[in-house]
């Protein structure tokens, strides 16, 4: 009698536990759902994908990686100075951030390849980006890394740092719908 209650016990918790995991893991069903207008080019992975730790680097040179975000949503966008449909969508993902950003959410621009530090702040003073970080990828070696074949890219990183989602091209991140993708994410940490 005492192992049934034990492997009652057991199960039990174990239900529980999975009940609690599936609460803070989002449902990509239901995120796709809410993906409208630009939003429609935003592909959900079945399964998380893990990232290279390689780094990235701020303005004044100082090494980062993508680790020190671990416990935020993260819309990792990877642009150019030089690429226009990455300038058009700068804006909106500058709003985004102003919107939602904060404990459980970041926006992450990394200028990758040809962009000189002078270039990116002239260009964000121009826009009057003011709520995003400079950030680069001199070489092109995380998006090498990671796929990226063409610009601009973004990935939807998960709390713990993995690639849940995949937007190729420009996109208007202030969107209503990108809006409520974001807000769906953090309302199930």
């Amino acid at each position: 009698m005492h192992l049934v209650r034990t492997a009652v016990l057991y199960a039990a918790l174990a239900l529980g536990a999975n009940a609690a995991l599936a609460e803070s893991v989002p449902d990509m069903a239901a995120l796709s759902a809410l993906r409208a207008g630009d939003m429609k080019k935003l592909s959900f992975h079945q399964e998380p994908k893990a990232l290279p730790d390689t780094p990235i680097y701020d303005a004044e040179g100082g090494e980062h990686s993508l680790a020190e975000y671990r416990g935020k949503y993260v819309v990792l966008n990877f642009w150019a100075t030089w690429c226009a449909p990455c300038r058009k969508e700068m804006p909106t993902l500058d709003r985004l951030q102003a919107d939602l950003g904060g404990a459980k959410f970041q926006v992450l621009p990394v200028a990758t390849l040809r962009n000189s530090v002078p270039a990116v702040k002239r260009f964000f003073a121009e826009d009057k980006i003011a709520n995003l970080p400079v950030m680069l990828d001199p070489h092109g070696a995380l998006a090498h890394q990671i796929g990226v074949m063409g610009l601009p890219v973004t990935l939807i990183l998960d709390p713990e740092g993995r690639e849940i989602g995949r937007l190729i091209g420009d996109a208007d991140w202030d969107s209503d719908s990108a809006k409520a993708i974001v807000r769906a994410l953090t309302a199930a940490e």
